[in-house]
């Protein structure tokens, strides 16, 4: 689960390997009366507490890994387990004025799970709780919902978000309705109260012990769901205590199946008190990085989501040469600028070129990385750069890293046929900032899915969590095989069917 979740996911490295002082950061999980004593034999093995967790009597501890194996034969002591690393896992049409006002625009997901067909005029009585990055709570498309939060020491204030991923996800769930202005979410009239717990800094990633503390700060807020784009690799003993004790305090808990496009199980999706959430296009395809196993629960819109992020930090692109108009895709990492110069053919971009002085680069993908090819003809004197795919479709490319003053965009494999038909052609590129952008990922797909629990579950209070959850799968459009299935679980999650559904047949049918 990658933090801008345009990209296939990536597991971090074991929590457990030992720093340069020779400690691990673990989990110690205390026998039931013996916290105080524990903690005791804790702290004779030189172990330093950096995380309490009360409400599952466990702490997490930067430990010797020499003492590991005392602690773990320790009779007070009822688990020692690494403490995991948890990271975050990223198309629309004009509004028609019914039944959201006009000028901004409705992305494709809002359409596919009937947001548009329930109105969330009762959204005030629910809860959802974001654990991610914080949001830009000066946003214009966010900053008239009722939200409040929480942050964890180290990664900043919840109410800004130097990885724009936990302000997407909030875009989704609660886009203003707002005249010229945007986009709209699934609850998008300022109903719904909105609690942000902020776990992840500028690095991006944040332990299993910060993701149960935050968990449980969304538990005592109030929540009644907590969504949460995000996962790692690795079970834990602890975090699965955490959310079935939240669940058994009527908690809705709703998570990421992943990005690896594989059957790999990530976590905290894996457990069975949190839904698994996979991603769909906008032709409810399973997406191919979205991760595929049995405990896939429903699926929702995660490709080409578009959605609010950090304001001036999203990009929108144009690109037209001679009299041919393309449809590009802003590089991730591109500055926003412009350049209007003869297009010129770069080849695979490898290796500077004084010809490319003054020219916009064409180039194709494959042999070294976007950044390098970027850099490449930023470094001939070229004045902008396009690359064109080398596999069916179009190309969403990254800089990473690497810091470029000249525009950048990817453009499919048919459209960079066109145009070395035009090599010689005056070439207009520009990349402007804006204030959304389209992310792609199952971090995408899972605020989906809470939004319509929470719109869900605001017409019938009366319901508990595992009812809403029961009803959101028995009312799911089945997709795939028949049935429930490891890539679109019971399927696509609906709105309206579950309303009607509770509405027809109460809370337990």
């Amino acid at each position: 689960m990658t933090l801008l979740a345009a990209a296939a996911g990536a597991h971090c490295a074991a929590a457990s390997a030992a720093a340069a002082d020779g400690t691990v950061r673990v989990i110690v999980g205390f026998k039931a009366g013996t916290v105080a004593n524990g903690k005791a034999a804790l702290a004779a093995a030189q172990g330093n507490i950096v995380q309490d967790l009360p409400e599952i009597s466990a702490s997490a501890a930067q430990v010797p890994a020499k003492a590991l194996d005392g602690l773990r034969n320790n009779p007070l002591i009822e688990f020692v387990e690494p403490d995991q690393k948890r990271m975050p896992f990223a198309a629309s049409t004009p509004s028609t004025g019914a039944p959201y006002q006009l000028g901004q625009q409705v992305p494709y997901g809002i359409a596919m799970v009937q947001a548009d067909q329930l109105p969330d005029t009762y959204a005030s009585n629910r809860m959802l709780c974001i654990i991610d990055s914080g949001i830009d709570l000066a946003h214009e498309d966010l900053h008239g919902n009722h939200v409040t939060g929480d942050t964890n020491p180290g990664t900043g204030n919840w109410y800004t978000d130097e990885n724009h991923h936990g302000t997407h996800v909030a875009g989704t769930i609660a886009a203003i309705n707002n005249a010229g202005v945007g986009v709209v979410g699934v609850n998008p009239g300022r109903q719904l109260n909105l609690h942000i717990v902020k776990v992840f800094g500028a690095d991006g990633w944040a332990y299993t012990s910060t993701l149960i503390a935050a968990a449980n700060k969304c538990g005592a807020a109030g929540a009644n769901v907590i969504s949460m784009s995000l996962g790692g690799g690795d079970r834990s003993i602890a975090e699965e205590r955490a959310f079935d004790g939240l669940a058994r305090r009527g908690v809705l808990s709703i998570a990421a199946a992943g990005n690896d496009g594989n059957d790999t199980q990530s976590y905290p999706a894996g457990y069975s008190s949190v839904m698994s959430i996979g991603a769909l296009d906008q032709n409810q395809q399973i997406a191919t990085f979205s991760q595929f196993t049995p405990k896939v629960e429903l699926s929702a819109p995660g490709v080409d989501v578009l959605s609010t992020v950090p304001m001036g930090t999203g990009r929108a692109a144009s690109l037209a040469v001679g009299a041919t108009s393309y449809a590009p895709r802003e590089m991730d990492g591109s500055p926003a600028a412009s350049a209007h110069a003869p297009l010129a053919d770069f080849g695979l971009g490898t290796a500077t070129d004084s010809t490319m002085a003054g020219k916009v680069c064409l180039i194709k993908r494959g042999s070294v990385s976007f950044a390098t090819k970027v850099s490449n003809c930023q470094a001939s004197g070229g004045v902008g750069a396009v690359v064109y795919n080398n596999v069916a479709g179009g190309l969403n490319g990254t800089l990473g890293t690497t810091v470029t003053t000249i525009p950048s965009v990817g453009v499919s494999d048919t459209e960079g046929a066109s145009l070395l038909t035009q090599v010689g052609q005056q070439a207009n590129l520009t990349v402007t900032a804006t204030n959304y952008a389209l992310y792609n990922g199952t971090s995408m797909a899972t605020p989906h899915v809470s939004a319509v629990a929470a719109l869900v579950w605001s017409y019938f209070p009366q319901c508990s969590a595992s009812q809403i959850r029961s009803s959101l799968d028995k009312s799911a459009l089945d997709l795939g095989t028949p049935g429930r299935d490891p890539y679109f679980g019971y399927g696509l999650v609906q709105a309206k069917a579950a309303y009607d559904r509770i509405r027809s047949q109460g809370c337990g049918n």
